[in-house]
């Protein structure tokens, strides 16, 4: 299986998010979405204009979805008529490290597709994570958001032969000034040490274009007999209510 990384520098990735989602429950893939920033309704509103339902992926069991700022919720303001989930019980230590939400990961993607007879097969697991750099915010060192990726990667990519793929935010090279080696830019060289594939959205270097949202880079990594080999190349982009369309430098109906 492949570790795909999405990564942005003062741009927004979320398209690519959205894309992969709908992608891989079209294929019927077993998805288990980790949403951190946003809420279920934001991603199942977009995947309805994608052309997919992530309400009754859910009711299938093909979609199992941990909403992280409800369950942040439940954990920092408890209240007794909700049910707790322990994915998010770094909250109460974040030293702790990441091995409740692992565990969850683990427990999603082992899980059948549905515990009745009858119940539909699902194809290899995949993991979204939506985005790995709001650990950080909420007080989880680099290392441990390491740790979890590369145990997330050996059972989803190695054991089970599935794919994963991981939103990391980058806030840009000011914040390489503090000589800190727990920020976003040391998380974003690990992830992409323990990747095949990373999606780099950048906005466009000439300022903004009606025609043309930003560009991605994109660089393959392949682990040869002599080492390891990567490949890049650049794309741009133009995000559509309905996905987004991608297209060489220059080709963009707006410049021929």
């Amino acid at each position: 299986g492949d570790f795909i990384l999405v990564s942005d520098t003062q741009s927004d990735a979320s398209f690519l998010i959205h894309h992969f989602l709908s992608f891989y429950l079209r294929a019927r893939c077993k998805v288990c979405f980790v949403g951190l920033v946003q809420s279920f309704s934001h991603y199942s509103a977009i995947g309805q204009r994608l052309g997919v339902s992530l309400t009754q992926a859910k009711e299938k069991g093909q979609l199992i979805f941990l909403e992280g700022l409800k369950e942040s919720l439940s954990i920092l303001i408890p209240q007794e008529s909700t049910a707790e989930s322990q994915a998010m019980d770094f909250l109460r230590d974040p030293t702790f490290g990441l091995r409740s939400l692992y565990e969850f990961v683990r427990s999603s993607v082992n899980s059948p597709g549905g515990g009745e007879e009858g119940a539909e097969e699902w194809g290899p697991p995949v993991l979204l994570v939506d985005d790995v750099s709001v650990l950080l915010s909420l007080g989880v060192s680099a290392g441990a958001v390491l740790d979890f990726s590369h145990y997330c990667r050996a059972t989803v990519c190695s054991q089970l032969q599935g794919n994963m793929v991981m939103l990391v935010r980058c806030l840009g090279e000011e914040v390489e000034d503090d000589g800190s080696d727990e920020g976003s830019e040391w998380l974003l060289k690990g992830l992409t040490h323990q990747c095949s594939l990373t999606l780099n959205v950048q906005g466009l270097p000439t300022g903004y274009c009606r025609d043309i949202h930003g560009q991605v880079e994109v660089c393959w990594r392949r682990r040869q007999g002599d080492g390891q080999h990567t490949q890049k190349k650049l794309f741009q982009y133009k995000v559509h209510d309905k996905g987004a369309s991608f297209f060489a430098r220059g080709t963009s109906s707006a410049v021929l």
